[in-house]
């Protein structure tokens, strides 16, 4: 049975850290491109940072900030975020992709999970 599951978040100040944590199935670990997303009410879906098959992206807002990993022990693909802004702030997803590109292209994601909430406060 494939499923991502977020878990990791939380309410913090400017300037702190979270890190985001994405349950993923033995299935599909190693087979797909995994992607962290972002969205809040009335926004766009934005793409954060994705890995797979040897490669990681990050969208330009977050470069230097945040770094996405693999724990292939754990099975998770995991967010850590530092410096975090108030703009930060929305419910944070995690998809699956058979292939691995550059974010702000076009690509097929697969959402399962109900998100993970990063609340920041100035």
């Amino acid at each position: 049975q494939v499923q991502l599951v977020e878990s990791g978040g939380g309410s913090v100040q400017a300037g702190g850290s979270l890190r985001l944590s994405c349950a993923v199935s033995e299935i599909i670990y190693s087979s797909h491109c995994i992607g962290w997303f972002r969205q809040a009410p009335g926004k766009e879906r934005e793409g954060v940072a994705s890995i797979g098959f040897g490669s990681t992206y990050y969208v330009d807002s977050v470069r230097g900030r945040i770094n996405i990993s693999k724990d292939s022990v754990k099975n998770t693909v995991d967010l850590q975020m530092n410096d975090l802004r108030p703009d930060d702030t929305d419910m944070y997803y995690c998809e699956a992709a058979r292939i691995c590109v550059v974010l702000t292209l076009p690509n097929k994601w697969y959402t399962w999970g109900e998100g993970t909430q990063v609340a920041v406060s100035s």
